[in-house]
This record gives structure tokens, C-alpha cells and sequence, in this order.
């Protein structure tokens, strides 16, 4: 059983930067495609950036240029570096790990952008 925990949310002004981390347990990180994804209230779940267990990238239209995924299998993290952060970025976000057989979910972490 893999279980993810994220961190590094929180309040920032518009144009700011966070960095989200998700730190999974057990030994199968490597073999679990990683992803973020986000939510606000009232809305679906949306993909905003994955990373295979190879390291191809994929991310939403409206964070190319500002979001960047990468991971870290020695340390069982994936990251997301958020940068010139805006207001519509505002929502929880949470960790996945998948594959073919199963996926996991962490508790999400609430990024709020105002000022």
C-alpha cells in the first residue's frame, strides 16, 4: 500500500512562488507514474502536470511556462514548482501515483493566491 503525503501549500501573492512536495511510502516509487492535480469547490478534480516513472512531463495549458514536475525516486518525492503564481491557481491540490493495477491518492494541501 502506497501512501502519499503532500506539503508546502499556503498563502502567496499574486506572482509568487511555492514549491509542493509529496513524499511517498514504500519501495515501488520508481514504478508509479506520478501526478498533481487540483480542485476547488464545486468543480472536478483537473490534471495540472505529470511525470511518468521514465521522466516524460505532461502539463495543463494553464500552467506551461509557470509549473515545473520533476522527481526525486532516491527520496520518494515528486515536486511542483510553482512560479509567478495566480489568483486562479487558488485550490487544493493532491499527489497521485498510478499504474495499471492501482492508483493512490494523498490528502491534498490548500494553495491559496491573494492579496
Amino acid at each position: 500500500q502506497v501512501q502519499l503525503v503532500e506539503s508546502g501549500g499556503g498563502l502567496v501573492q499574486p506572482g509568487g512562488s511555492l514549491r509542493l512536495s509529496c513524499v511517498a511510502s514504500g519501495s515501488a516509487f520508481s514504478i508509479y507514474d506520478m501526478a498533481w492535480y487540483r480542485q476547488t469547490p464545486g468543480n472536478q478534480r483537473e490534471l495540472v502536470a505529470s511525470v511518468s516513472n521514465g521522466g516524460r512531463t505532461n502539463y495543463a495549458d494553464s500552467v506551461k511556462g509557470r509549473f515545473t514536475i520533476y522527481r526525486d525516486n532516491a527520496k520518494n518525492t515528486v515536486y511542483l514548482q510553482m512560479n509567478n503564481l495566480k489568483p486562479e491557481d487558488t485550490a487544493v491540490y493532491y499527489c497521485k501515483a498510478g499504474r495499471t493495477c492501482d492508483s493512490h491518492w494523498g490528502q491534498g494541501t490548500q494553495v491559496t493566491v491573494a492579496s
